[in-house]
């Protein structure tokens, strides 16, 4: 058990060392020049009862720092006024276009239906994909997304963020989820190993989506329409990251524990599709983690070599910390990083229940 414990030990250390040292020390670039400005955008959003939504965060997006831009505004079969609140914004912005949607037999509650007709609507080659619950941090979100794109970078993995409530355990178990995650994904790709994104904010070029054949090799599942068309088209040499904290795409978080697990079934349930070796990394890491504290707790418990799994542990921990702190202040939200070591151990369990839950019985429908 000791040795399950070192090794799991040593594990999680190759991985912040190798994996996610890079983003984390890599320093908050905010006065990165930008260049772009002259490449049409086509900034693309699917909803699906989001009429609130769209009142309060469509503003922000419309007042961009940027002249060359359409948006195109899917209605995915709502049943509220998302529809009519569309139409009133492309009446007053020429450049404002809606697809409206309707639901379909065959992909009935498939967002990736209706985000392939809106695609397809698309004026521009250079597409920036967001939600309706997403208002962007800064004026400039376009122009630093839009300015990583080059003659080989054609698929930008951007960051996006939930929003801070204060006195809430399950936001801080939220934000502290989604910064792991950005920082998963975020490093694996600056690395060479890019495998998702998230819709939120990710933009990539046309091209890009014709080439794998739209979302045609998963059309059938709930979700994917980022993170299954990112690790199914996005290599080493196509993919880059967005890490300018004016590029982050803030969101609004889910309230209660039962909606956020609800949420996080439907996300997880795309990671059995990824290609085989990312999963064995990811798998990797999440067993470390699991593995670590787990025997750590039955040596404490049972008095096995006390001294060194308790020095083990706080060193560890300690380096987590650390890098913790490093990304979380990259990512924009630094404020939990001392809560870390409790946070992961209410994340992995969650985690392993959502695994169970999800074995047991799959989401069917993204709203």
């Amino acid at each position: 058990m000791f040795y399950v414990f070192v090794s799991a030990a040593v594990i999680q250390l190759f991985y912040f060392i190798f994996i996610f040292r890079k983003v984390s020390f890599r320093g908050i670039d905010k006065n990165k020049p930008l260049t772009k400005e002259s490449v049409p955008v086509s900034v693309v959003i699917c909803a699906k009862n989001e009429a609130q939504n769209l009142k309060n965060n469509l503003p922000h997006i419309l007042n961009q720092n940027y002249k060359l831009f359409e948006v195109v505004l899917i209605n995915d079969a709502s049943s509220d006024e998302t529809l009519d609140v569309m139409e009133e914004f492309a009446a007053l912005n020429s450049n404002v276009k809606v697809v409206n949607v309707s639901n379909n037999e065959t992909f009935w509650g498939n967002k990736k239906y209706a985000l392939t007709l809106g695609i397809k609507a698309t004026t521009n080659d250079y597409l920036l994909f967001t939600d309706a619950d997403c208002k962007p941090s800064s004026a400039n979100w376009i122009i630093e997304m839009v300015n990583c794109f080059s003659a080989d970078k054609t698929i930008i993995l951007g960051y996006s963020p939930y929003e801070r409530i204060k006195n809430s355990l399950v936001n801080m178990l939220v934000r502290f989820e989604t910064m792991l995650t950005g920082l998963q994904y975020l490093s694996y790709a600056d690395i060479g190993i890019p495998y998702m994104g998230v819709g939120r904010n990710l933009a990539y070029h046309k091209s890009e989506f014709f080439k794998a054949k739209g979302f045609i090799n998963h059309m059938k599942l709930l979700s994917g329409d980022d993170d299954l068309f990112v690790n199914q088209a996005a290599t080493k040499g196509n993919a880059t990251i967005c890490t300018n904290p004016e590029s982050f795409m803030i969101s609004v978080p889910k309230r209660t524990f039962k909606d956020w697990f609800k949420q996080k079934r439907r996300h997880v349930s795309t990671a059995s599709y990824y290609k085989l070796s990312h999963k064995l990394l990811l798998g990797t890491y999440y067993l470390s983690k699991l593995l670590f504290w787990f025997t750590l707790i039955l040596l404490l418990a049972f008095f096995v070599k006390p001294v060194w799994t308790i020095s083990i542990a706080v060193a560890l921990i300690f380096i987590k910390i650390i890098f913790y702190k490093q990304a979380f202040k990259i990512l924009g939200d630094i404020s939990i990083w001392w809560l870390t070591p409790i946070l992961e151990v209410f994340l992995i369990t969650i985690q392993f229940a959502i695994f169970i839950t999800n074995s047991l019985s799959k989401p069917t429908h993204w709203k």
